[in-house]
């Protein structure tokens, strides 16, 4: 059975917007996990770069992704994680990915090197 995958934001919108390493998050989408707020910070992505709002939401959802709602134990982990990740400058979204990756002891996708200075019991994968 294959591990569990998430992916936040950034690996997102590397597919998105083709960017380099979408090839490592490509063959990911399909039973991909996406937590609710890293779906909104992609869909607020792809706003801010002046997509439509349906357009931005139908491309973002049609990457087929499975949807995880953040939810209070989610909450709770993502908000003790706060004193760890601080001094690297991870924001809320950061956090609830990591949660959700703590939570089903699955790998998680983003571009962000710093998450693997973190020091945490998690499998993290720097797209590039």
């Amino acid at each position: 059975m294959a591990s569990a995958v998430v992916l936040d934001a950034s690996a997102i919108l590397a597919v998105v917007f083709n960017e380099p390493g979408s090839d490592r998050v490509l063959p990911l989408l399909d039973g991909g996990l996406l937590g609710t707020v890293n779906l909104a910070e992609a869909h607020t992505r792809l706003l801010v770069r002046g997509a439509g709002a349906d357009f931005a939401w139908r491309r973002v959802m049609a990457l087929g992704c499975e949807i995880c709602f953040f939810d209070d134990q989610l909450a709770r982990i993502a908000g003790e994680l706060v004193t760890q990740t601080r001094p690297y400058g991870l924001s809320l979204g950061d956090r609830a990915c990591l949660a959700l990756a703590m939570q089903r002891k699955a790998t998680v996708y983003t571009t962000d090197r710093e998450w693997t200075r973190l020091g945490l019991d998690l499998k993290i994968e720097v797209i590039r």
